[in-house]
């Protein structure tokens, strides 16, 4: 078990990215879970130490407890480590892999078009701002 608190990786320019950081934010009842841009430096470490590549960014990485999680398996581990009714997420694994990952890049590939983007990356509020990494 690693002793580094967990890292999501999130398109920093993406309205729909910086809303699911948000909602982590607001869901992470015990602050363990810590946030890099895609576009900083840590995020783009994060990505290709994980074998992902930060030019091409359809690809959501979690990383806990020395291990890594990609894509809708990110993020039911995400919403499954909220605990409580959040833990009935995890039914969704019941979808084939292939079924759920499809959906996911599906919006991934059009997160820009659909939901917008910014020109620069989110800026934390002072209040989270220990929770990113650069």
């Amino acid at each position: 078990m690693s002793t580094e608190p967990p890292v999501i990786v999130f398109d920093g320019v993406c309205l729909l990215c910086s809303r699911w950081v948000g909602f982590v934010l607001r869901h992470d009842r015990t602050a363990r879970i810590r946030f890099a841009a895609m576009q900083s430096a840590s995020g783009r470490a994060l990505l290709a130490r994980h074998g992902l590549d930060a030019d091409d960014p359809l690809s959501f990485l979690y990383v806990a407890d020395g291990r890594s999680w990609q894509d809708s398996d990110a993020i039911l581990r995400v919403l499954t480590g909220f605990g409580g009714a959040w833990r009935l997420a995890g039914a969704a694994r019941v979808i084939p892999r292939a079924l759920r990952d499809a959906g996911y890049r599906l919006i991934a590939r059009n997160r820009y078009r659909w939901f917008g983007r910014r020109d620069v990356c989110l800026v934390p509020d002072a209040a989270v701002a220990a929770r990113f990494l650069d």
